[in-house]
């Protein structure tokens, strides 16, 4: 297992209120021994003019799904994890209904993890893949 912090759905989800998380909708649904999945719903939040789901909602749920497993693999008295870098190649639009992004990581390091964010549809078909880099920082 790679989490170092123990948790819950409830409190991860309790975590996102009254941020941009709780906006769009976005809910931890499924906590593994090494992967994170969290849902958003494809609404009048995360389109687009075109009535397809925004590239930048897709970003945001793979940001919030990576910080969040960021966080809980490490021990959060001594560190927390902060986004450096983002990138993500759309694939396939999204009309309605929910995405699902799952977190795992590549590579957890002292000061750096790469996690690597998969989002699907509700037919399990790759909507986006996302690469995210995260800081580990020291609490002062």
């Amino acid at each position: 297992m790679i989490w170092k912090q123990k948790t819950d759905l409830a409190t991860l989800n309790a975590r996102g209120k009254n941020t941009m998380v709780e906006h769009l909708g976005i809910e931890v649904i499924e906590i593994n021994d090494n992967y994170l999945v969290a849902k958003m719903p494809v609404d009048s939040r995360t389109k687009q003019p075109l009535g397809i789901m925004h590239g930048g909602a897709s970003c945001v749920l793979a940001e919030s799904v990576g910080s969040i497993a960021a966080n809980i693999a490490v021990d959060q008295t001594q560190y927390y994890c902060v986004g450096l870098s983002i990138n993500t190649n759309h694939i396939r639009s999204v009309r309605e209904g929910f995405v699902f992004g799952k977190a795992e990581p590549l590579h957890l390091g002292k000061s750096t993890q790469v996690w690597d964010i998969q989002i699907r549809n509700a037919d399990n078909q790759l909507v986006s893949v996302n690469r995210l880099t995260m800081a580990v920082l020291n609490r002062k």
